[in-house]
């Protein structure tokens, strides 16, 4: 395996490419600094060179700031509501004693709802960043293939397509 990984130099950084395809025949070039072998084509410039997988740059997401402390005030109101449950409980079993149980009972499966409740409300907020990046990368991604197929040579112009309509 580490026969096929050449290191090509690309926007001026050394990055790892599986193999590189010559543009112009479509066969594996093994230097692509050098011409074809194939088909005599001139060698590859830095900007020609494209790393097989796509990847979205951090740069590219948003960040989502006012979501995250939502989800964060979620999270710690339902701890405060488990802390007074537990204050609670404590204070009506010192005051009261055994007759204060079945009261307990129903403001502690109250109080435990309503934490529940928050803390599933952090994790949906959570989940609503999680989802908004990814429908961020998917129109950044979707953007470089429609760039890539636009860029593409032999492509049909505008007044060609029109053409074949009518």
């Amino acid at each position: 395996m580490a026969g096929n990984w050449e290191w090509v130099a690309w926007n001026k950084e050394a990055v790892v490419v599986a193999e590189v395809v010559c543009p112009e025949c479509g066969k594996k070039r093994t230097d692509p600094s050098r011409a074809c072998p194939a088909c005599g084509a001139p060698p590859m410039r830095g900007n020609e060179l494209r790393q097989r997988v796509e990847e979205v740059r951090d740069e590219d997401l948003e960040p989502y700031v006012t979501l995250r402390y939502i989800a964060r005030l979620f999270k710690v109101l339902a701890i405060l509501m488990v802390i007074m449950l537990i204050g609670e409980v404590v204070t009506g079993l010192l005051t009261e004693g055994g007759a204060a149980l079945m009261t307990l009972i129903g403001e502690a499966t109250k109080l435990l709802v309503i934490a529940g409740l928050m803390w599933g409300g952090g994790d949906i907020t959570i989940l609503m960043i999680d989802a908004g990046h990814d429908l961020r990368v998917a129109r950044i991604l979707l953007g470089r293939i429609n760039s890539a197929l636009q860029n593409t040579e032999g492509k049909p112009t505008t007044e060609s397509r029109s053409a074949t309509r009518t």
